[in-house]
């Protein structure tokens, strides 16, 4: 009976506003004050009603976040300023999808649709075109990567010409957008930055910027969660030639790729030059919109090969020339033969063995090359894990196809084996939960962070469940 009249006091003598308060006091206290002002004074209290306390977050991102690093907090802080019952209503400003509703007496709740809404409480988008771009802005160029030092080679000949070609006359050749794929290492970042300086260089007054995909959707998330999403379209659709370097990092995020689609169409439309780079091909990316990838095959698609032995003599030589080295014909030869993944690796394995010579006081000879290779190719051939090495692990566990994770099948086997895969990518993947739900089943979000939340449930109470993780990630790791 006390607990019903507190219930009753709080909604007849307190605001909103005023339970939102209490609670950020509480808040505030237990974390440090960076955090609480990044993550809790952007939150807009909207209602109490029914025992549902409804907070509007910036964006998709931002409640990921507060789900994913503050959400004991959060629970803790209801339950005290405003009942064992309370139930905690996300509304996503500038996201046109969902409204989440999450029930602190157990997870999360439903899921209902609801149209975005703005501070104002309306709709209605601005006009994104209503000023320019600063003349001053870095490009975010590295002046090191040129084409002077980008050698050409049977692996790269048709993406060094295409750039080659590109600068001379940006936004206005076949070449437009140019993809570029090809695995870590092979020279994709430098030829972006060698075709940024060069078109610099011979049009000083064009808008050159460099970003790489991860940047450009925090870019995104922060204008969400500002509210200044039409400055960030509109700096973007200011640019004359924009270079996103890893795209396949947008993959299952819907709400970055729809505005990089529209952002792409305005460049394309008025002739501005675009450049994109993945580590897969248009037609092998998961999670990324039709749409999209049509555009992305608009220009000229291209790949660049592991560099073949000659072209590997070439990057050493240079590299041992650039830094004022000497080592002796054979050890280069012996490199050039044994490493032969990328051009990264061969940089790396002659700073290796000049560290060796220096500290261990030895003479750069064979015997030394074949050590140190023989101690780094273990670690550059060390198994990456992704998302589809670890759905691969864990149906081979469970003894079931890999394509039925994808089903919406509620089998317990088989809806065991997608959460424990969703758990896994989080925990050993970059993916946000967006993109791994997108490449599991096509799932949302939320339905991931319930995976998450439910495999560490019944491993903190289940022994044998728990032992059944560990023999997984064992096999991952092999």
């Amino acid at each position: 009976m006390l607990h019903i009249i507190n219930q009753n006091s709080l909604m007849n003598f307190s605001s909103t506003q005023d339970l939102w308060a209490n609670c950020l006091k509480v808040i505030q206290d237990n974390i440090p004050d960076a955090a609480f002002k990044t993550w809790f004074l952007p939150i807009v209290p909207l209602s109490y009603e029914n025992k549902v306390f409804t907070i509007q977050v910036p964006s998709q991102f931002f409640y990921e976040y507060l789900e994913d690093k503050f959400v004991d907090l959060l629970k803790t802080t209801l339950h005290r300023e405003i009942g064992k019952d309370t139930i905690l209503q996300y509304r996503i400003l500038m996201e046109n999808t969902t409204n989440t509703v999450v029930d602190y007496r157990g997870d999360a709740k439903s899921v209902v649709s609801d149209k975005a809404i703005s501070k104002n409480g309306s709709s209605k988008i601005p006009n994104p075109f209503q000023k320019i771009v600063a003349d001053d802005f870095d490009s975010q160029l590295n002046p090191k990567y040129t084409f002077d030092n980008f050698f050409e080679g049977e692996s790269n000949k048709l993406a060094r010409t295409a750039g080659d070609t590109i600068t001379k006359n940006p936004g206005k050749t076949a070449f437009n957008p140019l993809f570029v794929h090809g695995s870590s290492g092979v020279g994709k970042t430098h030829l972006c930055h060698a075709i940024g300086t060069r078109i610099k260089e011979l049009y000083p007054e064009k808008r050159v910027l460099y970003v790489s995909a991860h940047l450009f959707k925090i870019q995104y998330a922060d204008a969400g969660r500002y509210n200044t999403t039409n400055d960030f379209i509109n700096f973007y659709q200011g640019i004359d030639v924009l270079i996103i370097d890893d795209i396949h990092e947008l993959a299952g995020i819907e709400k970055t790729q729809n505005t990089l689609f529209h952002i792409f169409n305005h460049l394309h439309q008025n002739n501005k030059q675009l450049i994109l780079t993945s580590d897969k091909a248009p037609s092998e990316l998961q999670g990324v919109e039709d749409r999209l990838l049509t555009r992305f095959r608009w220009g000229l698609t291209t790949k660049i090969e592991h560099p073949d032995k000659m072209l590997r003599v070439r990057i050493l030589q240079n590299k041992i020339l650039h830094d004022g080295l000497s080592i002796p014909e054979d050890v280069v030869d012996y490199i050039a033969e044994n490493v032969t993944d990328n051009a990264r690796d061969l940089e790396g394995i002659i700073v290796s063995i000049m560290a060796h010579s220096l500290v261990y006081n030895k003479d750069i000879d064979l015997p030394l090359a074949r050590r140190v290779i023989g101690q780094a190719i273990k670690k550059i051939e060390a198994k990456k894990i992704t998302v589809n090495v670890i759905e691969s692990v864990v149906c081979d566990f469970y003894n079931i196809k890999t394509e039925l994770i994808h089903t919406a099948s509620r089998k317990r086997q088989i809806v065991q084996a997608r959460q424990v895969t969703m758990y896994l990518s989080k925990s050993y993947t970059e993916m946000s939960l967006a993109q791994i739900g997108s490449l599991i089943g096509k799932k949302n979000h939320a339905t991931v962070l319930h995976a998450c939340k439910t495999v560490k449930e019944q491993m903190e109470v289940d022994k044998i469940f728990r032992e059944e993780i560990a023999e997984i990630e064992r096999k991952l790791k092999i």
